[in-house]
């Protein structure tokens, strides 16, 4: 999926994007026309110096990749739709040790989402999850992520999070 920003034709490697929502629809536009690219395996990076990330829908359930994190390649040949989070930007491994650190990165995201996941109360999961995007970004970036998002990230329904969000009453429970 984010193999295909290396079809721009640019010596930047990073890619500041300012209008996320419209790279989403762009992305998955390509992703569904080109997929040459996605058998290129191209992996990039998440700009671990800015408060930004990925939200990677897959067919049953989603992940998050928040600063620092591998995405594209291997990992995210079944990915079939993006939801930028924040002002994205990529970034290309230079070396080995870069992408080892990733990996570990990415690794976390996902260890931090489990961690969430064993909660087996969903209104709790929902607190949780929004209460750490409030804390990894701001309240205004975790408010423009949709319930749906925040849903499958957590193994909820949308009116759970709807729900949660309603109350305005979320203590830190994790």
């Amino acid at each position: 999926m984010i193999l295909l920003l290396s079809m721009a034709q640019t010596s930047d490697v990073t890619q500041n994007l300012t209008d996320s929502s419209n790279f989403a629809f762009e992305l998955l536009h390509q992703l569904r026309s080109c997929n040459g690219a996605m058998r290129s395996h191209k992996q990039w990076v998440i700009n671990p110096r800015r408060k930004n990330g990925l939200i990677l829908y897959k067919p049953y359930h989603a992940e998050f990749a928040g600063p620092g994190a591998v995405i594209g390649g291997i990992f995210d040949l079944d990915v079939v739709k993006v939801l930028p989070v924040g002002k994205l930007s990529l970034v290309e491994a230079t070396n080995s040790q870069e992408r080892q650190r990733s990996y570990l990165i990415r690794r976390q995201w996902i260890k931090l989402l489990t961690k969430i996941l064993e909660n087996p109360d969903p209104i709790q999961r929902a607190q949780v999850i929004l209460n750490q995007f409030e804390n990894w970004f701001d309240p205004h970036t975790a408010s423009q992520v949709s319930n749906y998002a925040f849903a499958h990230l957590i193994g909820v329904l949308p009116q759970t999070i709807a729900q949660v969000r309603n109350t305005g009453d979320r203590p830190d429970i994790f």
